[in-house]
């Protein structure tokens, strides 16, 4: 008999399912007047957060939001989206925060397949909007961002309800409920994968608490740090810092659109301590002229992920006062999930070498079981040798519960215990793993998802297109831009500018394809086109 197992059972003294709610119920109960997010002229203390995202919370329950239900977000980094990280989990539903840059025919695809019931949306966005609502197949409540902020001056109005008034129709006494089971979805993240439609990948309240500790910790984030939004708050939930920074009191700075100079008077005016950033930001921050930069009074503690940052950006970084830390990780593992984390015997290296370091992604965060490069074929670890290729497999709490309504999916990512990532890679002696190429199908450009496949279906409605196919281009500003390769239809000549504009009629503008090349593509005996010799051309 195991005595450690008998009449020791759970109870609700001593478990409580995990959810970064509690987060901000205990900053509204320790530091209420404590400054909690900064926007423009806007300054919301913790107890006013709190009592917003409880009115907002119990609004949504008053129309018929209930647990499990899918609210929708369309929104700049403002504090409407941040208070939707709360809100909309309070009244049990599930925030599902989409991309801003979408064109209408992704943002209607999201909606339906979501069964969002609410969409909240800025609206600024009214053009993309307007046209997915068109098309959508279901009935949806809106809620429009009235921003005084943003010339909105001659947008049209969205929906029929505003968010304030909205927000106000709520009670601040409203009796929200944490989660019974930490398994319990809290947010859904639509995300390019190998298949034209993006997939939606659901997290729960358990990975987002373990997310939230676990960054903590890598980071070295302190208590009241000042955090600048520049990641988007649609992107991995802001890497989760949405919940992250109320744990630490600490206080959050809205940034609504990328603005170099506006980041340094922001660092400057409210002295920020921290920000993640995807490479092109940094470039933007190094490459920006006299005149927008601010000299650093303090620190400034920056994570960048996305696309493997060029090593000359961490010495350019390093000489504006800037400390990077690399980090790698997935929109299906709640952002970063290993960090490039230094040893003091990296410091006696020259410059150079502490760079190619620093371009590592490293190995894995405290709240994170496993990353490992496999062998796909044998599901064997490959050698620590820093040459052998294989592929980035991760284990542990902060992997999503899987593809909404997408089982197939689910289990090919999950397969034998590993979920595999996609990203080929390989093991450095000392256990740092360095990415050597990208999963096939995907361009990161900005930060941004790209599906090669869904811009190949695109240029192959057109008459003239045979064949499609589409890599990643190395790019200076972007990290990876889309480079399609066509083989034409005989006697149906077409140029590069027609099926570039030919994209633009139905594609976002960032996975329009920046170069075409005409030729015969590359093909194996069975006929599959061979896109490794493709990328050797770029």
């Amino acid at each position: 008999m195991n005595h450690y197992e008998t009449n020791l059972e759970k109870n609700k003294a001593n478990y409580v399912p995990l959810t970064p709610l509690t987060f901000l119920k205990r900053a509204r109960e320790i530091y209420p007047n404590y400054e909690a997010i900064i926007y423009e002229d806007r300054k919301y203390t913790w107890n006013e957060v709190y009592k917003r995202a409880v009115k907002f919370a119990s609004a949504l329950s008053k129309i018929g939001i209930k647990k499990g239900d899918t609210v929708s977000f369309l929104a700049f980094n403002t504090p409407e989206i941040f208070e939707g990280h709360y809100s909309v989990p309070m009244a049990g539903a599930v925030l599902n925060t989409i991309n801003i840059r979408l064109d209408a025919n992704t943002i209607s695809y999201i909606l339906d397949h979501s069964d969002a019931k609410v969409l909240v949306v800025d609206r600024q966005l009214h053009g993309e909007v307007k046209k997915a609502l068109k098309t959508l197949k279901k009935k949806i409540i809106i809620i429009d961002i009235d921003d005084k902020n943003a010339d909105q001056s001659k947008l049209e109005k969205i929906g029929d309800l505003e968010y304030e008034s909205f927000l106000n129709t709520g009670d601040e006494n409203f009796d929200w409920q944490m989660p019974e089971d930490e398994w319990q979805a809290i947010s859904l993240s639509y995300t390019s994968g190998t298949t034209g439609n993006p997939k939606g990948v659901v997290y729960h309240h358990r990975g987002a608490y373990l997310m939230s500790t676990g960054s903590s910790v890598a980071w070295n984030m302190p208590n009241r740090l000042n955090f600048l939004t520049v990641v988007p708050m649609f992107h991995c939930n802001g890497w989760c810092y949405p919940w992250t920074v109320p744990m630490l009191n600490g206080r959050t700075i809205c940034l609504r659109n990328i603005d170099i100079k506006k980041i340094f008077e922001l660092i400057d005016k409210y002295e920020v301590t921290h920000f993640g950033g995807a490479p092109i930001v940094l470039n933007m921050i190094t490459g920006a002229p006299e005149s927008d930069k601010k000299k650093l009074k303090q620190k400034v503690y920056v994570l960048t992920a996305g696309a493997p940052p060029p090593s000359i950006i961490f010495k350019k970084m390093r000489a504006l006062g800037f400390e990077v830390m690399h980090v790698y990780g997935l929109t299906e593992t709640y952002g970063h999930v290993t960090q490039c984390a230094w040893n003091d015997e990296w410091n006696n290296f020259d410059e150079e070498k502490q760079n190619e370091i620093k371009a590592r992604q490293g190995v894995r965060y405290p709240n994170t079981e496993g990353v490992v490069v496999l062998d796909p074929e044998t599901m064997k670890e490959v050698p620590k040798d820093g040459k052998t290729i294989g592929e980035i497999m991760i284990r542990g709490n902060v992997v999503m519960k899987g593809y909404f309504k997408d089982k197939d999916a689910t289990d090919k990512a999950m397969k034998d215990g590993w979920f595999h990532s996609g990203d080929l890679a390989v093991m450095h002696p000392d256990g740092y793993v360095k990415i050597q190429d990208r999963s096939k199908d995907i361009i990161i450009s900005g930060g941004e998802n790209i599906s090669s496949i869904e811009i190949e279906n695109t240029l192959s409605k057109h008459p003239s297109v045979s064949i499609a196919a589409v890599v990643a281009k190395p790019d200076e500003k972007w990290g990876e831009v889309p480079c399609a390769f066509i083989e034409m239809v005989k006697d149906k000549p077409v140029s590069e500018k027609e099926l570039i504009d030919f994209c633009k009629e139905t594609l976002a503008g960032f996975k329009v394809p920046k170069k075409v090349v005409f030729c015969d593509l590359p093909k194996t005996s069975t006929g599959k086109i061979q896109k490794f010799e493709l990328r050797k051309q770029v």
